[in-house]
């Protein structure tokens, strides 16, 4: 049985969105790409043809890994989000001792995006976070082996 992911309404639906691009766009694409290196003679040696069928596999994989998370989805639904505790679907306001604040929104692992903000409840800092309240003084462990704390700052539900 393939892991259940957490995902917003919006992430399911740029997942939904995703997928029905690949099916019926890129296939496409890539099909004709296909029939047109066919064309350009010999397929040993031909580097356009190689292209478009290493294309069609990596667009084939998408698709299949695509589904794959769809059908193993589950929505966080907002009347599941308790405001008092950083969960999925939360906006947190956090600040290591002696530095500005960060703002992070918990998200599932599919929707994560450090560089929008949105990090992934498997993270070391969201799962780290998560079920704290504010005013908790929280230990992160980095990949490296290190630690560092965080205070909860803020909590609130995110507007993904």
């Amino acid at each position: 049985m393939a892991k259940e992911i957490v995902v917003t309404r919006k992430g399911l639906q740029d997942l939904q969105d995703e997928l029905d691009n690949l099916k019926s766009v890129k296939r496409k694409e890539v099909a004709d790409k296909i029939k047109v290196a066919r064309g350009y003679g010999d397929l040993s040696e031909n580097a356009e043809y190689d292209a478009a069928k290493e294309e069609q596999a990596f667009v084939e994989a998408r698709i299949a890994d695509l589904e794959a998370m769809v059908k193993s989805a589950r929505v966080i639904d907002d009347s599941e989000l308790n405001l008092d505790t950083v969960a999925v679907g939360m906006h947190v306001v956090i600040r290591e001792p002696g530095c500005d604040t960060e703002e992070y929104d918990i998200t599932g692992s599919t929707e994560a995006d450090v560089n929008k903000g949105k990090i992934s409840d498997e993270s070391p800092i969201g799962k780290a976070l998560l079920g704290h309240r504010v005013g908790d003084c929280v230990d992160v462990t980095l990949p490296s082996g290190g630690t560092i704390a965080f205070e909860v700052v803020e909590i609130r539900r995110s507007s993904l």
